[in-house]
């Protein structure tokens, strides 16, 4: 029988509902926000390259590369928000 735990009871339990549920929506909307980047960095850099052949490929590449760190970026960066929102820490 596990034992009780009074950690997620009273006002903490109550902090911890409010942070993780703010924390997953700040981390949701800051995901779509990368996502929706990228992915226009990536349509835009394909369109260099596709209306400029290879003289424009490396411009093209770069902007698809800007928006898929972008991407990346929001998404560590939501993932955090969503961890500190549930409490976690990593010593």
């Amino acid at each position: 029988m596990p034992l009780d735990n009074n950690d997620n009871k009273g006002v903490t339990g109550a902090a911890k509902f409010v942070t993780s549920t703010l924390g997953n929506v700040a981390g949701g909307v800051g995901r779509t926000v990368g996502n929706v980047t990228g992915a226009a960095g990536r349509g835009i850099g394909d369109t260099i390259t596709s209306a400029t052949g290879s003289t424009g490929k490396p411009v093209g590449d770069a902007i698809s590369s800007v928006g898929t760190g972008i991407e990346n970026g929001a998404n560590s960066v939501s993932k955090g928000v969503e961890n500190a929102g549930q409490w976690k820490s990593y010593a």
